[in-house]
This record gives structure tokens, C-alpha cells and sequence, in this order.
């Protein structure tokens, strides 16, 4: 029988979790309940973040981060949970270094995706 499983994950900031996800070409729905059909346990989950009807995270009050809740054993996408957790994981990492960057006086000048899938930013600030 298959069922939700959470994946814990660093991600804390709402709206760089939306952008991540939307970077990376997702259909993006907030408050949302995931529904399995396949779990007669725990038929639905509420989420903050959905991503289409079984991916979703979930804010975990304890841990102040969000929470990856998906079927493990139903997974449908074309990369691994693990895989999918780091994708996200990056774009939110670049998410944050522009909102950061752009408070603090600084402007993005380069971005670079490198062949190891790092990513390189160059910031200025004028003084």
C-alpha cells in the first residue's frame, strides 16, 4: 500500500519556495489538500505549497522549515524525489541571494550555470 512520506528540507521562505518552484516550470497552487487514492490511511493532506495532486510542502511549526509530503512509492516525475529535493533546494538558494542581494544595494551584473551545475553570481554596489 502506498502513502505520503515527508522529506525534511531547509527551505523556510514561502514566497522563495514559489519562485524556485516556478523556475523550474511548475504549476504552482498554495493551500492545497493532496489526495491518494491508493492510501486508505491518510486519504488527503492539507499543504501550503502544491505542486499538481501529489507533491506539496508543508510548513512544520517545529522545525520552522518546510516539508516535502509526497507518495514515495507512486512518484511520477521524470528525476528522483532526492533529485527533485536539491533542484528545488538550488533554485530557492538563488532565490534568496537575489531578494538578499537586492535589499542590501546590490545589483545582479552575472549568472552563470556551471557544467558541474554550481552557480556563480556576480553582485556590485556602488559606495
Amino acid at each position: 500500500m502506498s502513502h505520503f512520506s515527508t522529506v525534511q528540507t531547509k527551505i523556510k521562505d514561502r514566497p522563495a519556495l514559489l519562485e524556485a518552484l516556478e523556475l523550474l516550470g511548475y504549476n504552482v497552487d498554495e493551500d492545497v489538500k493532496l489526495e491518494n487514492p491508493h492510501d486508505h490511511t491518510h486519504k488527503q493532506w492539507q499543504v501550503d505549497v502544491g505542486v499538481g495532486d501529489d507533491i506539496g510542502f508543508r510548513w512544520n511549526a517545529q522545525t520552522e522549515t518546510y516539508q516535502l509530503v509526497t507518495d514515495l512509492e507512486t512518484w511520477k516525475q521524470s528525476i528522483p524525489p532526492k533529485r527533485f529535493v536539491e533542484k528545488v533546494t538550488q533554485q530557492y538558494a538563488r532565490s534568496i541571494v537575489h531578494t538578499t542581494a537586492k535589499e542590501e544595494g546590490f545589483e545582479i551584473e552575472e549568472e552563470w550555470e556551471l557544467d558541474d551545475n554550481s552557480i556563480e553570481v556576480t553582485v556590485t554596489r556602488w559606495v
